[in-house]
């Protein structure tokens, strides 16, 4: 199922972001950042009540979005949760007038499988403002930009 995150999911959302980006494949979201943001973030709860995914939808501009913290628990991937919860950000995306949604990944195929295609990421100054200054591995970002046109 899934909903939107609450303030008892903050922690687990910590914990399973942060075992991704002790692996290098996103970066960790602090406390502060996920309580402030929490009405961004969607999880996916299994049958048992476990947080088993969650993903973000950050608005960046008049008509631009990011899927941003998509994780799934490695127990529970394959099974087309991850596709599930970036498809929900899409449709939140239209519901707000978005037009484009973009993500800043190491999972290039994934997108692409959804229909994203590949940007340069300089394309997105007011996510370099915004968020890249604050980012461990500004200026030397190594993850691909990927665009979804959907308007």
């Amino acid at each position: 199922m899934i909903r939107k995150a609450t303030t008892a999911d903050v922690i687990e959302i910590q914990k399973m972001l942060r075992d991704f980006a002790d692996r290098g494949n996103l970066l960790a979201r602090s406390l502060s950042e996920l309580y402030t943001n929490l009405r961004d973030i969607l999880v996916f709860e299994d049958k048992d009540g476990l947080v088993a995914g969650c993903c973000g939808l950050h608005i960046v501009w008049e008509d631009l979005a990011e899927i941003r913290s998509l994780a799934v628990r490695e127990s529970h991937q394959h099974r087309g949760i991850g596709r599930s919860l970036v498809e929900q950000c899409i449709l939140e995306s239209k519901g707000l007038g978005i037009g484009r949604v973009f993500t800043l990944t190491y999972e290039v195929g994934f997108f692409e499988r959804m229909g994203f295609r590949l940007v340069d990421k300089n394309m997105f100054p007011q996510k370099v403002w915004a968020d890249c200054l604050h980012c461990p591995r500004f200026p030397n970002c190594d993850e691909s930009a990927l665009l979804l046109d959907i308007a």
